[in-house]
């Protein structure tokens, strides 16, 4: 009879335990490559400079819409990476030779990296990365807008 009640406290222990755990662990959080092959790789500066000789440049803000209401760069267009498409992208890159700059929230955020890769399948040749994305515009100074 003892080892039948163990077993099932053991039992309701274990399932205890089950139910109490996250249906899924976070994946930990890594740094981002430090460059993406055919795209070149700005800074904050870089990023204004590309801005002030470039003016058909498309920034694109490749955070999800909870992030962008934090703030977002001037001139940026909201495609977050879960969204991005060829569809998409043609929709406001219509040119695949038009320069575009692919933003996230930093180095820990994979999101731009991704919205890139995704370009570069559809075709776009002019693609650039922001690899310090917002976390570095922010500790820049640069301005950021709210809406």
């Amino acid at each position: 009879m003892g080892i039948i009640v163990t077993r099932a406290y053991s039992a309701i222990f274990v399932a205890c335990m089950l139910i109490s755990m996250p249906l899924h662990a976070k994946k930990p959080v890594l740094p981002t490559p430090e460059t993406i092959p055919e795209a070149p790789t700005l800074t904050a500066e870089d990023l204004v400079n590309l801005v002030g000789n470039t003016p058909d440049l498309i920034i694109v803000d490749a955070r999800i819409t909870k992030d962008r209401a934090h703030g977002h760069i001037e001139g940026s267009i909201s495609l977050p990476d879960i969204d991005t498409s060829c569809n998409k992208l043609d929709d406001i890159i219509p040119n695949k030779a038009t320069p575009a700059a692919f933003y996230c929230n930093g180095i820990k955020c994979g999101r731009s990296v991704r919205a890139v890769k995704i370009a570069k399948l559809c075709g776009y040749q002019n693609l650039h990365w922001f690899r310090g994305g917002f976390d570095e515009w922010q500790s820049r100074g640069f301005p950021i807008l709210k809406e």
